[in-house]
């Protein structure tokens, strides 16, 4: 998202990414020029990549036929796609978010449609409901049609809501998990909450933070600094040590904080500052999980006596 013009910072972190074994890359449809500059930087080593884009999010506002997720759409988006990173296919093609007016039944048909013609080798879905991805996945099942390889969630410390449903899902089905904005829009490096002061290029107004904001980066600063690592490395070590299935996607707005970020993945939390850091969230899974779980105690609910609810 963060390659929206081309330049030599661009490619710096793209040989930052391959040199430390990076092989997977993420970008979209709508992600202004994103394509384009990735195009010209994969010139000669396309193949050594796993290439996701996205589609769903309109390309033109003034014409109804350019978004959703109906075949339509799919494929006048995929060609463009192709187009601007100059191949032929691309590894995953994500749909960007759930589109409710289009019947799952066309948009699954429609990507194994794309995955047999050869420009498409995998799919997966962001952004959409636990239900729905259940249910596509199943048509896709009973039809012969590519199912979903993929869930992209946003997922962090001061975001676990996918914790409730999605997650649990993607463990049952088998999907991997890409985790947008991890950290949280930076909220979580600590430059909010630590000694240092945010400077005017960031994106978010550190006057709008709440107080739990400022509790769970103070919590994730503390472990940093007990480890020796940065906060980004100890949240995004977070991310990765909580569910197995889930892979952070690493932004950066320049070279050396991609290579700080990378770091992350020789970071070890212990099990100890995994629990003081989940602490500071305040969060709870809520029903159905929690009444589930107390049903599956030995001697209640489901293995003896209960309580009548």
């Amino acid at each position: 998202m963060s390659f929206f013009e081309d330049g030599p910072h661009c490619k710096a972190m793209l040989d930052v990414y391959a040199d430390a074994g990076g092989n997977v890359i993420d970008t979209a449809s709508s992600y202004g020029d994103s394509e384009n500059v990735l195009g010209g930087l994969l010139a000669g080593r396309r193949d050594r990549f796993v290439l996701a884009t996205k589609y769903t999010v309109s390309r033109d506002r003034d014409d109804p036929n350019a978004g959703g997720n109906h075949r339509k759409n799919l494929v006048l988006s995929l060609e463009e796609s192709l187009r601007r990173l100059r191949t032929d296919y691309v590894d995953l093609l994500w749909v960007h978010v759930w589109d409710r007016r289009t019947p799952i039944e066309e948009t699954m048909r429609a990507l194994d449609d794309v995955v047999r013609s050869g420009k498409v080798l995998y799919v997966g879905i962001s952004d959409a409901p636990a239900w729905v991805v259940s249910r596509a996945n199943t048509l896709a099942e009973w039809r012969g049609w590519t199912p979903f390889a993929g869930l992209q969630v946003p997922y962090s410390l001061l975001n676990r809501d996918v914790e409730r449903e999605l997650l649990p899902m993607a463990d049952a089905l088998g999907l991997s998990v890409a985790a947008w904005a991890p950290l949280a829009r930076g909220i979580l490096s600590g430059k909010f909450s630590g000694p240092r002061t945010p400077d005017g290029r960031t994106r978010v107004d550190a006057s709008t933070l709440s107080e739990r904001d400022h509790a769970v980066a103070r919590a994730v600063l503390e472990v940093a600094g007990e480890l020796g690592v940065t906060a980004s490395q100890a949240a995004l070590a977070w991310t990765r040590a909580r569910w197995p299935r889930v892979h952070p996607i690493v932004g950066a707005s320049g070279a050396a904080q991609l290579a700080e970020n990378l770091g992350a993945v020789d970071v070890v939390l212990p099990e100890e500052a995994i629990a003081r850091m989940e602490a500071a969230t305040g969060f709870e899974l809520g029903f159905p999980a929690e009444f589930i779980a107390r049903c599956d105690e030995p001697g209640t609910g489901v293995y003896g006596p209960a309580e009548v609810y």
